[in-house]
């Protein structure tokens, strides 16, 4: 009896699969699927034919903020096949590493968020990414995603997958954005924002919390910090270069000083940001007084600008350069300096931004503006 059925549950699978041209002529994907026969009894199939290959030349790309960026991703068939296939294209992205140290594991993609699909000439685009994002489709098989007005939170994971009948492939590239990490605490003192207050905290100074991979490289590049602040996978972590006595001991080498994951609203800290480049200019406007924190705000108004955020200023000394020996204003109340260059009376030996604090809002100084 089972022989008898044999032929016809193959007939059955012969209808539904792609490669069944003479159940439907005209058409064919070029794949060949053995009869379910040869399977192996749980009702899986052999492939044995054309192979679909998603690849991208670079695995890891990065770019600065307002710009538009190009992820590249690439699909072709072994052998090559003498017509173009009907194919379908799903680009997804998990956000900067929620976990910490490390690459994103594999299975944080079941919560990975719908960036683009298409099909064709028909596409369609999701969330915040609706309008911002195309194929860039200069080849046969080109797959590659364009981003366009790059936003802080762009960064993370992207996958491509190409999709053709049964078959389906996909390769990841990272987006990193080019910016810098600045320590931030709170007008009212220190160890004062539980993780949302320090997340807001960095929004309200143009930029987000630093990601562990960001804080690291920063400390790569120099930072020394002997306050611990929060990081976007709620962890608490600082950055020490020169070992010392209240900053983990003299005996315990260079690195991040971690706390590990800590309660995100009973717990405070201050923060450390990440900022990336801004489309507009910071500058220190010229004026014929010094002002207090109210005439400020005003004078940058005045000027047909805005007074300057931390984030910006920041990102102006290092991605732009700004180098300027004389205190100003910002919109968090505290006064602050750039200096690219080190020199005699501007502060420290080595270059940064320089900060006062915050002092009260009567006393007088320059005034950065943000155009």
């Amino acid at each position: 009896m089972l022989g008898l059925l044999r032929p016809l549950l193959a007939a059955c699978w012969y209808l539904q699969l792609p490669g069944a041209q003479g159940w439907m002529p005209g058409y064919s994907n070029g794949f060949h699927y053995q009869d379910i026969s040869n399977g192996n009894g749980k009702g899986e199939i052999y492939f044995n034919g054309i192979r679909l290959h998603v690849e991208s030349p670079q695995l890891s790309v990065s770019a600065t903020r307002g710009s538009s960026v190009t992820l590249p991703c690439h699909f072709h068939y072994e052998p090559e096949l003498a017509a173009p296939r009907r194919t379908r294209v799903k680009w997804s992205w998990v956000p900067a590493n929620p976990t910490g140290a490390g690459p994103v594991p594999s299975e944080a993609f079941a919560r990975e968020t719908e960036v683009m699909v298409a099909m064709g000439n028909r596409h369609r685009s999701y969330g915040g990414f609706r309008g911002r994002v195309r194929l860039r489709r200069s080849a046969p098989g080109d797959m590659s995603l364009v981003i366009n007005e790059l936003q802080l939170n762009d960064t993370g994971r992207y996958r491509c997958e190409v999709i053709d009948g049964l078959e389906d492939e996909s390769v990841t590239v990272d987006l990193e954005l080019r910016g810098v990490v600045f320590p931030y605490y709170s007008q009212k003192g220190r160890y004062l924002f539980n993780f949302f207050g320090a997340q807001q905290a960095c929004r309200d100074q143009e930029a987000t919390l630093a990601t562990f991979e960001q804080l690291f490289s920063a400390w790569e590049d120099g930072l020394d910090w002997c306050n611990a602040g929060w990081l976007a996978d709620g962890t608490v972590q600082y950055p020490i270069t020169a070992p010392r006595d209240g900053c983990g001991g003299v005996d315990l080498a260079p690195g991040l000083r971690s706390y590990g994951q800590r309660h995100r609203l009973l717990y405070r800290y201050d923060a450390f940001c990440f900022s990336a480049s801004v489309k507009g200019t910071v500058y220190f406007l010229k004026h014929q007084t010094k002002l207090n924190f109210t005439e400020a705000v005003q004078a940058c108004a005045d000027d047909g600008s805005q007074i300057a955020k931390v984030g910006q200023m920041y990102a102006a000394w290092r991605l732009m350069g700004l180098d300027r020996c004389d205190a100003g204003w910002l919109s968090d109340g505290s006064v602050r300096y750039p200096v690219t260059k080190a020199r005699a009376n501007c502060g420290p030996p080595e270059p940064g931004v320089r900060s006062f604090g915050f002092p009260p809002p009567y006393l007088r100084f320059g005034v950065y503006c943000y155009r």
